[in-house]
């Protein structure tokens, strides 16, 4: 029996993000897609236990050895840490988030896993400095993934104007990650959501939102959505599977463009390896918030694997406080 939930579209964003993220833990950062075609077979794909065995003699990085089935990488904590923020502040205060980012990642903090580079320099910038000190900008010139984990929250509860949430978008983006292709990558993502909540089709929003892109990334989707069907595979070997959003953000374009539902784009956004929870934060709510958007709850989140998400409470929770 296949069984879906129907949430608000905005609602939908944020955990479709945070359960797409967790899905894809158990195989994060494996790049060897044949190993992961093994997995598939015997495993599956979706909320697996991280074991390094599954990493052993391929080209991957096993981080998540402290994690169980069901936690969230990274990227999924930034994005649940932005979500409890608003939930108790009611909007966006740049210090009081860079305080909670501090507290939370830096030592002593609550948050245990791997700390990538542009987290652990905007650390750095941070923890020598009191609140009143923390600059408008505070993180590192660096364009990887951590840019867009928080963005699916700050598009669900905005509700101004697409150039205000542009705005909002950069000065999110920067706290974390001060690189110009960065805040490109965020605004675009931010910008297809914010269509897609806004009841445009999915080549509506993906088209739509280009020129938010800068003439880099803009090309490279363009590019990503010429294929007339759903080719992961091969997209993903012609843009790459790393941390960088150059290559993520056309891959997530495209899996978008042409996958059918919210559970096939998280597979096979697993399959392709590489940086797949960096990918699958965008990814899960562009496809969630659209099957609710147009009334398509076979499409949306599948309730087993809400079930799974283990900050499910937390989340739900903080969604009621801002009733999205």
């Amino acid at each position: 029996m296949n069984l879906n939930i129907k949430l608000d579209p905005r609602a939908a964003a944020i955990l479709g993000a945070l359960i797409a993220d967790s899905a894809s833990l158990g195989l994060h950062w494996l790049y060897d897609s044949e190993r992961i075609a093994q997995i598939e077979k015997t495993k599956g794909l979706t909320f697996l236990q991280p074991d390094a065995n599954d990493y052993t003699g391929v080209s991957g990085y096993f981080a998540h050895g402290g994690k169980t089935m069901g936690d969230a990488s990274g990227y999924g904590e930034l994005c649940l840490l932005m979500l409890r923020h608003f939930a108790q502040h009611g909007e966006f205060d740049r210090i009081a988030y860079q305080t909670e980012y501090r507290d939370y990642l830096g030592p002593g903090g609550a948050y245990v896993g791997y700390v990538d580079s542009p987290t652990c320099q905007t650390l750095q910038a941070l923890l020598a400095l009191k609140p009143e000190e923390f600059p408008e900008y505070s993180g590192a010139d660096d364009d990887q993934f951590a840019a867009l984990a928080t963005i699916p929250v700050v598009v669900a509860t905005h509700a101004g104007s697409q150039q205000a949430l542009m705005t909002q978008i950069e000065r999110v983006v920067r706290l974390t990650n001060h690189n110009d292709t960065a805040v490109a990558a965020a605004q675009y993502a931010g910008c297809v959501l914010f269509n897609i909540l806004h009841g445009k089709s999915i080549v509506e929003a993906l088209v739509g939102a280009l020129p938010s892109a800068g003439e880099k990334l803009a090309l490279l989707v363009e590019e990503s959505l010429q294929t007339c069907i759903l080719n992961s595979a091969a997209i993903a070997q012609r843009f790459g599977t790393a941390c960088h959003v150059l290559e993520g953000v056309p891959v997530i374009a495209h899996i978008v463009r042409y996958a059918p539902d919210y559970r096939t784009a998280i597979e096979e956004n697993i399959r392709i390896g590489g940086d797949s929870c960096g990918r699958a934060i965008m990814l899960g709510a562009i496809m969630a918030a659209h099957a609710v958007q147009q009334d398509q709850p076979f499409a949306s989140i599948p309730l087993e694997w809400t079930a799974r998400y283990r900050n499910l409470v937390v989340a739900a929770d903080a969604c009621g406080v801002i009733r999205l």
